[in-house]
């Protein structure tokens, strides 16, 4: 078994791995927390508490021997009783007893714990642990020290030694407690070093609470507080720092802490972000003599460069580990470098070879082996032309393949030679083209994966970064041009789907006409159907390159290629994919991963396949050109459709069971997933958030329309989680616009009902209003008893917002009629919960309690659901209010239990919320402070204006603890927010924040 942490890392301590049998009843201690000793699962006595401080004394001594004179004074200090000794003798004689024979035993006059397994002291552990963890940070894998200093800090459990007497054990506890502090900062300094310092401001707002002189921590939490946008808190948090200190100590801050102040105020850049070292890329310097020209605007591509230089130079993996192969022999390069038509293969392959000249002083050979035309280059003719290239005379070039391969190697034997084979066919073309000796390479480009080429260094090119994309545009097109519309140059890169050859030709047509403005061009490939056409110039052309793929494609394959192509969205699942091609999940698979290897297609993850944007395009004019009969590309999406449809049904229906929702569906033909578990129901829900909502955008003003508008609604738990809420509201307002053209009335009620739930969720209260008044009517109009039910109780929740107390509760009513009428229970205790709060408004605290109860009931009989938790959350706001804060915080935890485990993080966040208010009621202003800083963090229900509210309790525990300007900051930022939306809590703010206000 390996014993080591990750790959080459710091060994594991023995205590991590599974124990034998023999182990498992071996003695195991612990002093990071309350001292113990077991054997297998059994709790040892361990005696009185002077007992066991003999017992703390022995096993920090780590198996050396302590005298009975040490041993006193570690128990007693300056003032022993008088049979001290006796009493060591007694303590010893009883751990001698209850612990295995040989462990305690007398030496010297003293007494020494011996014999102890590996990992036998949780100390011991965690001592190795963190010395895995500073090993594997100076190895630079923080992710690895991270997880393994979390396991050392794990092992503490409370206090160390607690209720040890003695001053051995005080001092001990003392030296332990440091440690860990120290531990725990280090951590912490990873987790902002790891961009996590999100997370960690709620754990440091805890942490300087307790700890409020320790100037670490304050300085971790400016930091902190800082990259996550909040620089006036960071502020806050120095200037409370200060004045603890000089009130406390009558010191100011420490260099460092002050030094962090001034970069704040300053905004240093180097701040906002971690920084890691970067290694200077081992660039050798060659140019080979037979090689085609590089371009001199050669741009980007810096990894790739230097990662094909270092396997060309020898001082790739192989080389560094000696240069040889499994067997022994030495190695000789070969790349090979796989990617899309027009991505840049040629061009890298050619600038990386000329910068290997030096290392190949022997020669350079190259040739275009055409592998992507409809006549490849045969092997035995390149041979011929390689082998003349080499000195050697017509008349001794053998006649067979295998006789020019043999005497090509036997050329090449002891010379360094660099071979560049330029847009290979397949590794059947490559293998006798390649040199069989030490000491020369090979760079092969070609369209397919060489996965079948034995020892190759395999590299998949893909499109440049913007930034990459932006420079290669500037220096065909000139600074001046570019710099002054910068933005319409990005639109053209972005276009160009970030492809070097496409950028290039936009470029050069760009440059040729300087009547142009970058503008103009950025126009000319706005039209998709266009785009293709304008991305040509001279020779050079993307539509050209792609054809000369899709030509070697076989019937089945380019029937995949021109279906896939219609669908819109980021990517596509393996099973969506078969639900397009209407063919079983392995044939597709089989087609799909055949695309892969031709480079039409990218596998973006296991199971998941994407288009670059320009393949697309070509993928779609293909099939409006190919495709027969035409109506197979309309019936590919409705059968896409439909797989969306009835598998989001199936995930609604495990999150919400026996809500009634999905047996008012538009009906489909096509089936989805069988799905029956609640995790992988979520998985794949928010894996597939971007094709699915892709695929209702693009059904919508369509024949289509009803079932994309079904889509939406089956989906709702996207936005209400906070997952994809900014492309769902997007797709709503789409397709509302989308039922208003075609005039139904069914689907434009559904979707302004969908669309009225994002922005409650948002907080855009009016605008929800607005929406819901407009779906009540259209609903009512088309008979649709579900939507109506839907937006009566949407349009309660407005209420509440607007302290319209006793309307919130009509519509409630007017809800709760219209499902029990469809017998769908769990959105009628749902409903129940927010009739609670609408009783909580107009005063009746006992009456709402009664009522959440109620709707609490009614769901706990139905069973475990995210709707569940909303019922305990009802329950926990009516509690709040009635003063019963325990009984509020047990319902708000299962409340939290339950959201946690649907990934409802915007529930999460407002529960939380709640939570922060009830520890706040009851003068716990520091656990207030740690939930508030949680609900900031994930997000809450209710947008800015909520925020506000969260920003506003948050100032008040902060005021709680001392920390009045960092309290102020929160306030003013409140403030901001409340402003922004007219929202009455802005004047509360204002109060707190004159000068009058007792903080």
């Amino acid at each position: 078994m390996d014993d080591r942490v990750g790959h080459g890392g710091p060994r594991v301590p023995e205590q991590w791995r599974p124990a034998s049998p023999e182990e498992s009843a071996a003695l195991r201690f612990a002093v990071l927390g309350p001292v113990r000793a077991r054997r297998g699962d059994e709790q040892l006595a361990t005696g009185s508490p002077q007992q066991r401080a003999l017992l703390t004394a022995l096993l920090l001594r780590a198996g050396r021997t302590a005298t009975a004179a040490e041993l006193i004074d570690a128990l007693w200090g300056q003032d022993p009783p008088s049979q001290a000794l006796a009493a060591v003798r007694t303590y010893a004689s009883r751990l001698r007893k209850a612990l295995d024979p040989g462990v305690l035993v007398s030496e010297s006059g003293g007494y020494a714990v011996r014999g102890l397994g590996p990992g036998a002291l949780d100390l011991t552990v965690a001592q190795e642990w963190a010395a895995a963890a500073e090993k594997a940070k100076a190895a630079g894998d923080l992710s690895q020290a991270r997880e393994v200093l979390n396991r050392a800090l794990g092992l503490w459990d409370g206090e160390a030694l607690a209720g040890v007497p003695g001053p051995y054990a005080e001092a001990q506890r003392v030296r332990l407690e440091e440690w860990r502090l120290g531990l725990l900062e280090s951590r912490l300094d990873m987790d902002l070093e790891q961009g996590c310092h999100a997370e960690a401001v709620s754990e440091l707002t805890a942490l300087t609470a307790a700890y409020p002189l320790r100037e670490r921590l304050r300085e971790l939490l400016m930091l902190a507080l800082y990259r996550g946008g909040r620089q006036a808190e960071a502020l806050a948090v120095y200037a409370d720092t200060r004045r603890l200190l000089a009130e406390e100590l009558g010191v100011d801050p420490r260099a460092g802490l002050r030094e962090l102040q001034r970069r704040i105020l300053q905004a240093d850049p180097e701040l906002a972000e971690p920084t890691e070292p970067t290694a200077e890329p081992a660039v050798v310097r060659v140019r080979p003599a037979q090689l085609p020209a590089t371009v001199p605007d050669f741009t980007g591509r810096a990894s790739f460069v230097t990662e094909l230089s270092e396997v060309l130079a020898g001082t790739g993996d192989e080389r560094r580990r000696g240069g040889r192969g499994a067997h022994g022999g030495r190695v000789m390069a070969v790349s090979a470098l796989a990617g899309i038509g027009g991505v840049g293969k040629t061009t890298l392959a050619v600038h990386v070879a000329h910068q290997a000249r030096s290392a190949f002083p022997d020669g350079q050979l190259y040739v275009d082996l055409q592998g992507a035309g409809p006549r490849a280059a045969e092997p035995e003719t390149v041979l011929g032309s390689f082998l003349r290239a080499l000195g050697t005379a017509d008349s001794a070039i053998p006649d067979s393949l295998e006789e020019r391969a043999a005497l090509y190697r036997s050329l090449l034997d002891g010379r360094r030679v660099l071979v560049l084979l330029d847009n290979a066919k397949d590794a059947a073309q490559v293998r006798p083209l390649l040199p069989g000796t030490e000491g020369c390479a090979a760079l092969v480009t070609a369209r397919v994966r060489m996965v079948d080429l034995a020892g190759a260094h395999l590299v998949d090119l893909d499109v440049m970064s913007p930034d990459e994309a932006l420079a290669l545009f500037t220096r065909i097109v000139g600074e001046e041009r570019v710099a002054a519309e910068r933005k319409a140059a990005l639109d053209v890169v972005a276009a160009c789907g970030f492809l070097p050859l496409a950028i290039r030709i936009a470029a050069s047509r760009l440059a040729a006409r300087r009547t142009w403005t970058v503008t103009v061009l950025a126009r000319k490939l706005a039209d998709e159907r266009r785009r293709l056409d304008e991305l040509q110039a001279g020779d050079l052309a993307v539509k050209a390159t792609f054809e000369l793929g899709y030509g070697q494609l076989e019937p089945a394959q380019a029937r995949a290629f021109r279906l896939l192509g219609l669908a819109d969205g980021p990517d596509i699942s393996l099973a969506a994919a078969a639900a397009v091609l209407d063919l079983a999940a392995e044939d597709t698979e089989d087609l799909l991963e055949s695309l892969v290897d031709t480079s039409l297609l990218e596998s973006a993850a296991p199971g998941r396949y994407r288009f670059h944007d320009l393949v697309r395009l070509y993928a779609r004019a293909c099939a409006e050109r190919d495709e027969s009969p035409a109506g197979e590309r309309k019936t590919a999406l409705s059968r896409l459709l439909d797989f969306y449809l009835a598998t989001t049904a199936q995930v609604y229906e495990i999150e919400h069971p026996m809500d009634r929702l999905v047996d008012h569906l538009e009906p489909t033909r096509y089936p989805g997933l069988r799905l029956t578990e609640g995790a992988a129901a979520l998985d794949w829900l928010y894996t597939e958030a971007g094709p699915l909502l892709a695929c209702v955008r693009q059904a919508a003003g369509t024949e289509r329309l009803r079932r994309a508008v079904d889509l939406l609604w089956a989906a709702k738990d996207l936005t209400e989680s906070g997952a994809s809420s900014y492309q769902y509201e997007m797709t709503a307002r789409a397709t509302c616009d989308a039922t208003r053209t075609m005039a139904d009335e069914r689907a434009e009620g559904r979707a302004r009902t969908v669309l009225s739930d994002v922005l409650l969720v948002s907080g855009r209260i009016e605008e929800a209003e607005d929406e819901a008044r407009v779906a009540m009517e259209l609903a009512d109009n088309a008979r649709d008893a579900t939507a109506v039910s839907w937006v009566a109780n949407n349009r309660g929740l407005i209420c509440l917002h607007q302290g319209r107390f006793a309307d919130g509760k009509v519509f409630f009513d007017q809800a709760l009629e219209g499902l029990r009428a469809a017998q769908n229970r769990p959105f009628e205790a749902t409903a129940l919960g927010n009739l609670s709060r609408a009783y909580l408004g107009m005063g009746d605290t006992a009456k709402a309690v009664e009522i959440a109860r109620h709707g609490l009931a009614a769901h706990s009989e139905i069973g475990r659901s995210v709707r569940l938790a909303n019922s305990h959350f009802a329950l926990g706001v009516a509690l709040t209010q009635a003063d019963r804060y325990g009984e509020a915080l047990h319902e708000f935890a299962d409340a939290l239990r339950i959201f946690k485990e649907h990934r409802q993080r915007l529930w999460e966040g407002v529960t939380n919320f709640r939570i922060a208010q009830v520890h706040l009621a009851a003068r716990r202003p520091a656990q207030a402070a740690q939930h508030a800083e949680v609900a900031l963090t994930l997000g809450v229900i209710g947008g800015d204006r909520m925020r506000g509210n969260v920003l506003t309790l948050l100032g008040r525990t902060l005021a709680g603890l001392g920390q009045a300007d960092r309290a102020k900051a929160c306030w003013r930022e409140a403030l901001n927010l409340f402003e922004q939306s007219a929202a009455p809590e802005a004047q509360v703010v204002r109060t707190l924040l004159a000068p009058t206000s007792a903080g």
